[in-house]
């Protein structure tokens, strides 16, 4: 697949390529609005968009804070309800009674560790294994996407740890891969295994993350590793540049050298790109000679295919190997590159074999003094507001530089930091317009799942692909349309407020008139779980139905779980005047107060009080 940087498209069928990030402003029509203000930075909007192709972006707005001030204190507690539903919505996926209590009780950063300690309460492959979907039967689960989309969804919609489930969701935009596009068999164990990759080291270590994804097998696939060969001079081949190339330019040190607050470095006045065609090609033969692993690998008759085998699922999640006597067709040589490999300064010797070229290569990226602002300003942007200062992202890359115990690249101390930071949780900020940020198409749908208690009735969780925007969500975990994700982290609608005062909003790339339509479509079928797609699945209103008649509370507590008390008195007042035409008293039968319910529900999650979420 190509990865070339003007070919990235909207999720959904029939959308048209993008234009490349330089020509943004210029050709792409406004796609939405969003009241983000802020004051002009040093470096205009169109080189912050040319960066965003997965280089540096320059800082595009000043949110209202000291951008010296250091994190916040453990000893500071949440002072409102509401204070303390805003930052769960960050850190989490919902903001129910229980969690608001314990995180007022407990304060942010005890209630953090204490959610941080706790394991992920269900991997993904236990979720396959348990339900017989890696099994070869005659149901031939091999053969299609169906499970992977149900795990997902089974995970995000339901179960404990869900702030380790957040932040994994944010690493997945970071590190792509998706499901539309791995052509193995096994393809929803394979993804499984990407996600429990996340998972397992959302809170861990950078270095060691890199190196799991570099070895799975999806992504081995998805960019190419899998099957890609040394050079051979005698049929002009060389090898594949994909996953060298997205490894630097989207998983780590991006397009242009940043200084340490994320801004970018100039020479000149121009922008200092980070690595060359050579440091590309150089990089590329370090992952060369990589293949499934099959050593343990059983094969079972095709039940579709009298005569033919399929090979057991465990090679989809056994991490890729460059020992040739490990594939499919052992051999007693491997294809790994044994030629000197050069790139970013690194010269690995000639005759160094495939695990230590690895090793020194990935050391060698991760100290990249890139990698710390590039990464953080793009979890920042997916957990908090799209436009962090520079003072935010500064603070935050610091400690991604160093832990204080003297550890880079550690993700726990990393994401408490950007949760922790004066800039997230300073109130201030819920009414300066140039903080926050649109809410994902997905993370409504999780939100509205988990606020209320959905159910499944297979126990599978058996919801498909949500990616079309015009009759599903318009988008689906672990399904970007390319690898440079569902939108660009320095992507503004043009002809727009937000791009006239330089401020980003990325999300914004997945709306257009379509998305609009078809999003409110969604949730009117979604409040009640009555769309065909959606059948598995039930909510549960059991809090909100002895408020139903009342409409002023049953508005006010859909404020504070939904948008953590950010509905403006307007909105607030012509919602609970709309639910007035829906007579019901306190005597009403429950289908009379589930339809006023329902009613409140979509009505304030299409609010734009809602989609932005400060």
């Amino acid at each position: 697949m190509s990865t070339e940087c003007n070919e990235p498209r909207i999720a959904g069928a029939g959308s048209a390529p993008l234009p490349v990030e330089s020509d943004l402003r210029a050709d792409n029509p406004e796609s939405g609005r969003v009241a983000l203000v802020s004051k002009a930075v040093p470096i205009g909007a169109s080189a912050i968009a040319l960066a965003a192709c997965g280089g540096g972006e320059g800082n595009s707005g000043s949110p209202a804070t000291n951008s010296g001030a250091p994190p916040i204190s453990a000893a500071r507690k949440p002072q409102s309800e509401a204070e303390a539903a805003r930052f769960l919505l960050q850190a989490s996926f919902a903001a129910d009674a229980g969690a608001i209590s314990a995180l007022r009780s407990e304060g942010f950063e005890p209630w953090l560790d204490r959610q941080m300690r706790q394991p992920n309460d269900v991997s993904a492959k236990a979720y396959f294994e348990g339900r017989g979907f890696d099994t070869v039967d005659a149901n031939r689960f091999y053969n299609g996407t169906t499970t992977g989309d149900w795990m997902i969804w089974s995970q995000l919609l339901s179960g404990g740890n869900s702030l380790r489930k957040r932040f994994a969701l944010a690493l997945s935009e970071f590190f792509v891969v998706s499901l539309s596009d791995i052509d193995i068999s096994w393809r929803g164990p394979a993804i499984g295994e990407y996600w429990d990759i996340l998972n397992r080291n959302a809170f861990g270590s950078f270095r060691t993350l890199i190196e799991e994804i570099s070895l799975n097998p999806a992504m081995g696939v998805f960019l190419n590793t899998r099957g890609n060969r040394r050079a051979d001079p005698r049929t002009g081949r060389v090898p594949d540049e994909n996953y060298g190339r997205e490894l630097m330019q989207l998983f780590s040190i991006g397009l242009f050298e940043l200084n340490p607050d994320g801004t970018p470095r100039t020479g000149g006045g121009q922008l200092i790109e980070t690595y060359t065609n050579d440091d590309v090609t150089g990089i590329a033969e370090v992952f060369t000679g990589y293949d499934f692993d099959y050593s343990q690998t059983t094969s079972f008759p095709d039940p579709g295919n009298p005569g033919r085998t399929v090979a057991g699922v465990d090679f989809a999640r056994r991490p890729m190997t460059a020992d040739p006597s490990k594939w499919s067709r052992p051999r007693t040589e491997g294809f790994h590159s044994l030629e000197e490999k050069r790139f970013l300064g690194l010269v690995i010797p000639a005759g160094t074999n495939a695990p230590d070229s690895l090793r020194l290569a990935l050391d060698h990226l991760v100290l990249h003094p890139n990698v710390g602002p590039f990464f953080a300003r793009q979890m920042i942007q997916r957990l908090v507001t799209s436009n962090p200062s520079p003072g935010y992202v500064g603070r935050v890359a610091a400690v991604f530089a160093n832990n204080v115990q003297g550890q880079r690249g550690d993700l726990g101390a990393m994401f408490k930091a950007i949760l922790l930071d004066e800039e997230a949780l300073s109130s201030a900020n819920v009414n300066n317009p140039a903080s926050g940020k649109l809410r994902e198409p997905m993370l409504r749908f999780i939100q509205l799942a988990r606020t209320f208690g959905v159910r499944s009735a297979s126990g599978n969780f058996e919801v498909g692909s949500l990616s079309d925007p015009a009759n599903r969500l318009g988008q689906s975990p672990l399904r970007s349309p390319s690898v440079f994700n569902f939108f660009r982290p320095g992507y503004f609608p043009t002809g727009s407020q937000t791009a006239a005062n330089n401020l980003l909003a990325p999300e914004f790339q997945l709306v257009n008139e379509t998305s609009v339509a078809g999003y409110v479509n969604f949730l009117e079928r979604a409040v009640d779980m009555s769309a065909g797609f959606l059948r598995d699945l039930s909510l549960s209103y059991s809090a909100e139905l002895p408020l139903a008649h009342d409409a002023v509370r049953l508005v006010d507590h859909l404020d504070l779980v939904l948008t953590a008390k950010q509905l403006s008195p307007s909105v607030a007042e012509a919602i609970t005047a709309a639910l007035g035409s829906i007579a019901v008293q306190e005597s009403s039968a429950e289908p009379e107060k589930l339809r006023r319910i329902h009613a409140a529900v979509m009505l304030v999650m299409a609010s734009t009080d809602y989609l932005v979420q400060k």
